[in-house]
């Protein structure tokens, strides 16, 4: 190792680049330099901990966490320049996370003495630590609840994501048996001064809860008999959350179940119960809360204040370190409130409908892939009339219905679809019946017909319900699984149109820009990754009858039911989730800067970790494309042969 080198090196190195000369010598004196291949794993999560100070001189590593369950949650990556092992090393005996190289890696090691020196000696060197790594969550209340400090890391232990429900949990859970009164049922939440009661069945199992809002709601405001058994009012069953579950997913239930408390499991044991107050002490500004304030509103014009900050969660879960996929399911939780809230407030405007319906809505918002607000992609479908008068009169009612529906998400900040898809359009605005024929008629076209319908297919094929009754979408999607199958032709044509949308790589496998036109210099994002990568998975769910919706979600269920998938899942689930959060950056950055939201990012702008890691989520995208034609050559040769 030459000491010059390595001085010319951390020159440019926070914050090393705060040290004079004659201290970056002495730095350079005592470091040591380590290589590691491709695959070695740096530091284990749970494992010892680090003996050293890491500086990435060359190649990267990517930080994770492993759950109970055995699933990874990647933090971040790291290429040149970067450091990592500083929370491992003075923060106890164990290490917080896996590192391991993603591709060969050459680092500077720094001991734990020097380090020491460094933050004792320099006071711009312990403030770089002290904000980058070991920012103190201070609140009095979560530090009582806890009874320990917990930290913020820029290695990523960030607490909504990394922490246990079973860390936060409150384990003094008061239980009392389902046959009580009401009355006595209350006393003993004033006596303990709790806000919540399990209610157990004769064998001492939990089989409902009572909460304030409970006594609020069900008695005080009914004018209920306080000596009705206290069964009656409770709220069951019981949503529960195992305690190796990460907050995330208690946030996620909370949200999605419109519920305050969870009671939370060990080994099936009860060992306690989580409310929103504490989630949202753990993370401060919390989804949580605008999820509640959406359901408090009443009109259309406080929507459209709040749904403002949806915004505010986006950022502030990418500066937790989130995965795009977790901010993109929290994100459209909320929409999901949001439309089920602008559906009451026009039910009571246009009194009740005159059939069941459903609101569905389908592309980024039908997979839960949504997260900076989209145009609308919306329908019904509602339940078969029985007469014409009754068929008219839906067809109205629906028309105004959808129409306001459509206004209100405008200002809410949801923009109208361009292609008018949408339930105000009365060709998205279906009986059952109709949406049946609609979609038996698309896949039994003939090959030489299948243009359209296969595009219209592939926008709507990820619809799921969000608000009215949602048996009318599972027929749908019933029907939907069973046409499919024997339609070779039709899957085929998708299959083309998927094979396609080719990624924008050359012939030595380097990805290409536009070198002119109004995108000159640019990537487009969405167009050339995130776009293939979606429909190579909903080609591979269409073939395997899957009825999930969500990219991630159709990944998991095709593991043992796709041989590219088995082969390839966590490299296509990787990509994906990288060129997300990609996404998601580029579009904060433009909003911080008050620009108009788009997909094209210049390939400069990115770090050469990430460069790389976008050039092999594009080869992926060619060879899974190259295996789909492949497969289905001679298909096309028989469609050709019908068509000659």
């Amino acid at each position: 190792m030459i000491i010059e080198d390595v001085v010319a090196f951390l020159k440019y190195v926070p914050p090393f680049q705060f040290l004079d000369e004659p201290a970056l010598y002495h730095l350079a004196v005592g470091m040591s330099m380590e290589f590691f291949p491709k695959g070695t794993t740096i530091l284990r999560q749970g494992g010892p901990a680090s003996r050293y100070l890491y500086v990435i001189k060359k190649g990267g590593v990517k930080v994770f966490r492993r759950s109970a369950g055995g699933e990874d949650t990647i933090i971040e990556f790291r290429g040149q320049g970067d450091l990592f092992g500083y929370l491992s090393l003075f923060g106890g005996d164990k290490s917080r996370a896996y590192v391991v190289t993603v591709e060969d890696a050459t680092c500077y090691t720094i001991k734990r003495e020097t380090v020491r020196h460094l933050l004792d000696s320099n006071n711009a060197v312990r403030e770089f630590f002290l904000k980058s790594f070991l920012n103190i969550y201070i609140d009095k209340t979560f530090q009582e609840m806890h009874g320990r400090s917990l930290f913020f890391s820029g290695c990523g232990d960030r607490l909504l994501f990394s922490t246990a429900v079973g860390e936060v949990v409150n384990k003094v859970v008061l239980t009392a048996p389902q046959k009580m009164t009401i009355r006595e049922a209350a006393v003993l939440m004033c006596d303990n001064k709790i806000s919540s009661l399990i209610l157990a069945d004769d064998e001492d199992k939990p089989v409902g809860i009572i909460t304030d809002r409970d006594m609020r709601g069900k008695v005080v405001a009914k004018g209920r008999d306080v000596n009705d058994p206290v069964s009656s009012i409770m709220s069951y069953p019981l949503m529960r959350i195992d305690a190796r579950d990460y907050c995330f997913e208690a946030v996620l239930k909370m949200i999605k179940y419109n519920v305050h408390h969870l009671i939370v499991v060990s080994d099936g044991a009860l060992a306690g119960i989580v409310t929103n107050h504490d989630l949202m002490l753990l993370q401060g500004t919390s989804p949580l809360l605008v999820a509640k304030d959406i359901e408090s509103q009443q009109d259309i014009e406080g929507l459209a204040a709040l749904s403002k900050q949806i915004y505010n969660v986006i950022g502030i879960l990418l500066k937790q370190g989130a995965r795009a996929s977790n901010i993109t399911r929290i994100v459209s939780e909320i929409s999901d409130r949001l439309v089920r809230k602008i559906l009451e407030i026009a039910e009571r405007r246009f009194a009740r409908p005159p059939l069941q319906y459903c609101w569905v809505v389908f592309g980024s918002e039908g997979r839960k892939e949504q997260a900076f607000k989209t145009d609308q992609d919306n329908a019904i479908i509602f339940a078969d009339p029985i007469t014409t008068y009754e068929s008219d009169e839906a067809k109205k009612y629906f028309s105004v219905f959808a129409a306001f529906v459509r206004d209100s998400l405008v200002q809410c900040g949801y923009p109208f679809c361009p292609d008018a898809h949408m339930a105000s359009n009365p060709r998205w605005c279906r009986s059952l019946s109709e949406w049946k024929k609609f979609f038996s008629d698309w896949v039994a076209a003939p090959a030489t017909e299948l243009g359209e319908a296969g595009v219209n297919s592939l926008i709507f094929l990820d619809f799921r319900a969000v608000g009215g009754e949602f048996s009318l979408a599972d027929q749908l999607r019933d029907l939907l699984t069973v046409i499919l199958r024997g339609r070779s032709e039709f899957i085929g044509h998708i299959a083309g149109l998927v094979a396609r949308n080719k990624p924008p790589i050359g012939f030595l496998k380097s990805v290409m820009i536009e070198k002119s036109g109004e995108h000159k210099d640019k990537l487009n994002l969405k167009v050339k990754g995130l776009a293939p990568l979606v429909g190579i998975v909903r080609l591979f769910s269409l073939e395997a009858a899957i009825r999930e919706t969500s990219t991630l979600e159709r990944l998991d269920a095709l593991k043992a039911r796709n041989d590219d998938v088995a082969e390839y899942g966590e490299e296509i689930a990787h990509a994906f989730e990288f060129i997300m959060l990609l996404r998601l950056q580029h579009h904060m950055e433009q909003l911080s800067r008050g620009q108009e939201l788009d997909n094209l990012i210049s390939p400069d702008s990115l770090t050469n970790l990430q460069k790389k890691t976008i050039k092999e989520a594009f080869n992926l995208i060619s060879r899974l494309q190259e295996s789909i034609s492949e497969r289905y050559k001679p298909l096309k040769r028989v469609l050709t042969c019908r068509e000659d």
